[in-house]
């Protein structure tokens, strides 16, 4: 993209550029009415994004706004911090072995069957992250849109709407917009791959094919180094807790690869919220003046802008539309998270001494707000609360107790069929007020 409108990548020392005029770097105005375009593309820089590649990115508008080579290069930055072991011989042996005593064990606790799995069990960090990043680039895409729409709505009716200049910058706006949220998302991806003990511990169906008519096999893996971490300070023996979080990992497994509609139903909650994303600028401005007069803001420290932008401190107000958006996320999330915790109670059945301590170190994991929950929680305001966990778990115990396993299971055969928050309490009356469908070829 040329300079031609002013808003190129151009020297801020050259004496002929008309935007270096002192006039206007102090004014924060090119002289005829619209931004400095230089003073942005500085700031740009000082918050660590590279005008250049903002350029790059805004001459293809048909791009994904979060690419999957930025993801990568954010998160396996962040993932480099942190010592990574290789995964040996004696890892995917005892990784081996936990899996099949897991997949034995579920075979009595749900009517999934396990999925063939293959040689590779066990995974090291950094093919987790390399695996999952199509995944979360799918899945938070329509979040970027929605928030690159929403910037564009506000150049558009600004006072230079329809000026060269801004026809420009928009498209640049919009690239910053999806290299920022590439960012908060590259480096939650970075934190999860040092904590997740498997392929499916995000409880997020992250490797499924929602393109595709027929279910697509999930497979379950595990990360040693993460599982024997997770085991730190327990006084748990190694492989009792492997054997629990393998159960825990083969059952999400089983779950996803017989769900196939699962990971497109999160990602339209995500993109109805995305839609709904409006940007107030007056409300936004009242924000922004509240915490520099609070000191939570510093409007000459870059870092002070970025954190409050990751902070959340000018998300837009919430519409009903984008409420009942997040409700549908909640309850598929905590419905996952309650059939797996549910699931693995009814495998183990007493074959774990250490199970009670082994399911309360969960339970404390979730109150303290799990990588994935933050995730969420900073992108798009949503907190899966461990007691909406809870009444899940509760919930699909007392369905197996009225229907039995088969009947239990079957409720994932479509959306229509899961409860909402309000059918929690009665278990009797939801089932009485839903029906399965006679063709259940989907489980199979």
């Amino acid at each position: 993209m040329s300079g031609g409108f002013g808003f190129g990548p151009n020297d801020p020392n050259d004496p002929d550029n008309p935007n270096n005029s002192s006039d206007s770097n102090n004014s924060g105005d090119s002289g005829n009415g619209v931004p400095n375009f230089n003073e942005i593309f500085s700031q740009f820089a000082n918050l660590g994004f590279n005008p250049q590649t903002l350029f790059a990115a805004a001459a293809n508008p048909s791009a994904p706004l979060i690419s999957v080579e930025t993801l990568r290069e954010i998160s396996r930055k962040f993932l480099s911090a942190a010592p990574e072991l290789p995964v040996g011989d004696q890892d995917l042996s005892s990784v081996q072995q936990a899996l099949s005593i897991a997949n034995t064990w579920l075979d009595e606790a749900t009517v999934f069957p396990a999925s063939t799995q293959s040689a590779l069990v066990a995974t090291s960090r950094r093919d987790w992250l390399d695996a999952s990043l199509p995944g979360w680039q799918k899945l938070l895409e329509p979040l970027a849109e929605g928030m690159a729409s929403a910037l564009t709505n506000v150049l558009n009716e600004s006072p230079v709407a329809g000026s060269p200049e801004l026809a420009g910058i928009t498209p640049i706006m919009r690239a910053f917009m999806g290299s920022l949220i590439a960012s908060q998302l590259g480096q939650s991806i970075g934190q999860l791959a040092t904590v997740v003990t498997g392929a499916n511990d995000v409880a997020i169906p992250l490797f499924t094919d929602s393109t595709s008519d027929k279910p697509t096999p999930t497979q379950a893996r595990l990360i040693p180094q993460n599982v024997a971490l997770w085991a730190e300070g327990l006084e748990i023996p190694l492989d009792e807790v492997r054997i629990f979080l393998a159960i825990r990992e083969a059952a999400s497994a089983r779950l996803f690869s017989h769900t196939p509609w699962l990971s497109q139903y999160i990602q339209s909650a995500i993109t109805a919220y995305g839609k709904g994303i409006r940007i107030d600028i007056e409300s936004m401005q009242d924000q922004a003046e509240r915490a520099m007069e609070s000191g939570e803001l510093d409007i000459t420290n870059p870092q002070s802008l970025s954190v409050a932008i990751n902070a959340g401190l000018f998300k837009p107000e919430q519409s009903a539309a984008q409420e009942s958006a997040l409700i549908k996320l909640e309850m598929a999330l905590a419905l996952i998270e309650g059939w797996i915790d549910h699931v693995t109670t009814l495998a183990v059945a007493g074959r774990l001494p250490s199970f009670a301590a082994l399911s309360e170190s969960v339970r404390r994991r979730r109150a303290t707000k799990s990588p994935t929950q933050q995730l969420f929680a900073t992108l798009l305001g949503l907190e899966v609360s461990p007691r909406k966990m809870r009444e899940c778990t509760t919930f699909w115990s007392e369905i197996e107790s009225e229907v039995g396993l088969s009947g239990r299971d079957e409720r994932w055969e479509d959306a229509a069929l899961l409860p909402t928050a309000t059918d929690l309490a009665d278990v009797k009356k939801f089932l009485a007020s839903t029906s399965v469908p006679d063709d259940l070829s989907g489980l199979i």
